[in-house]
């Protein structure tokens, strides 16, 4: 992707939208040193390499949760002084087993479950997002009052959505999700220490979607999952590169096959409009106008004409600036081809038997 591009993309509209929400998680810095500690709930955060970003994420928690673990898998700057240096309890994952993010966050929980036996809630939350002020008292309360919801969430924001195309991309992402009662969460969220303990935490042998897949066995247990209109985090992406966004839309395909695997079959059918989107969008269409050329001649390439038709109804049906609507809808059309070959990812490995290595877009 071009500087042009990336330009092009850049969101003063969004960074103005936001830039409250930063406001009130900076702007209370004090009210949370001076507000009581909640003895209730415990805090896992999972990192690696995210420095100053780490920083604002322990920062946040600490003075507020009684107990606060931060899983290291393998960092090679200062994040294990760093968290130590805050009274933060500290687990360093053993790298000569496959990293996993569920791996990591399982042994986290076990770790807070030692240090607090009679533990309600545990947060969870990536080592680069900062926690709003007020989310864990909020969002404890609200599992108080809800004793059928397992998982409470809020609204997670992109902190610097106007440095790049690709931040750019994430914020209209966390500002798509709905409210209210939801199939999946993703890596932050508050959930109820003892349906995460009855259903086994998170699958250690997902390389990516394991999120959605604790979120189905916990409905398939009876509990639900809910989203508030509440700021949760603040995410810092530090995406600025195309293939960052690749690496990223690649390890969310291989997390849909996955998923569709392990839980595709009726009455739900979980993740297979997604896996079928992503073969449809990504191999389908350009195979079947080679394929149908010795028939149809240059005719078959009118089936290329579904990606712009696709690209109009996208944009068309975007909530934001021209701009971002647009952008969002060439890359939401784009995002098929890494999602498909993410899925085929999975089948090769499935087939072989094979542990595949960790996609990330950060290095």
């Amino acid at each position: 992707m071009t500087k042009c591009a990336i330009e092009a993309g850049r969101m003063p509209g969004y960074g103005r939208q936001f830039s409250h929400f930063e406001a009130e998680v900076a702007g209370k810095a004090d009210k949370r040193r001076q507000r009581k500690r909640l003895s209730k709930v415990g805090v896992v955060a999972i990192g690696r390499n995210e420095g100053e970003r780490l920083k604002k994420c322990l920062d946040s928690v600490v003075g507020i949760a009684d107990h606060v673990v931060y899983v290291d898998s393998g960092s090679s700057d200062d994040s294990v002084e760093m968290a130590h240096a805050r009274g933060v309890t500290v687990v360093e994952l053993d790298m000569h087993i496959p990293f996993r993010a569920g791996r990591a966050r399982n042994e986290g929980f076990r770790r807070c479950r030692e240090l607090a036996p009679d533990l309600t809630y545990v947060l969870f939350v990536d080592g680069d997002c900062e926690v709003a002020a007020d989310w864990i008292e909020k969002g404890a309360e609200f599992l108080d009052a809800h004793r059928d919801i397992a998982v409470v969430c809020g609204r997670r924001r992109e902190r610097y959505p106007e440095q790049s195309l690709y931040n750019m991309l994430m914020a209209i992402e966390w500002d798509s999700h709905p409210l209210g009662e939801a199939r999946a969460c993703g890596g932050d969220a508050l959930m109820r220490v003892a349906a995460f303990a009855a259903t086994s935490g998170y699958r250690t042998d997902m390389m990516a979607g394991e999120e959605p897949e604790l979120c189905f066995r916990l409905r398939a247990a009876g509990w639900r999952i809910w989203f508030l209109n509440e700021p949760m985090t603040l995410h810092d992406a530090a995406m600025t590169r195309f293939g960052q966004w690749w690496k990223r839309a690649l390890r969310s395909g291989y997390g849909v096959a996955n998923n569709a695997y392990l839980h595709g079959a009726p009455p739900e059918y979980y993740a297979v409009r997604a896996w079928f989107s992503g073969w449809f969008w990504g191999l389908s269409i350009p195979v079947g106008a080679l394929v149908l050329a010795p028939w149809w001649g240059g005719w078959s390439l009118a089936l290329l004409l579904l990606y712009p038709l696709q690209l109009v109804r996208l944009a068309m049906r975007g909530k934001h600036s021209f701009r971002e609507n647009w952008w969002n809808a060439v890359f939401l059309v784009l995002d098929r081809f890494p999602q498909m070959l993410g899925q085929l990812k999975f089948l090769i490995h499935h087939c072989l038997g094979s542990q595949p290595r960790l996609i990330t877009y950060k290095e």
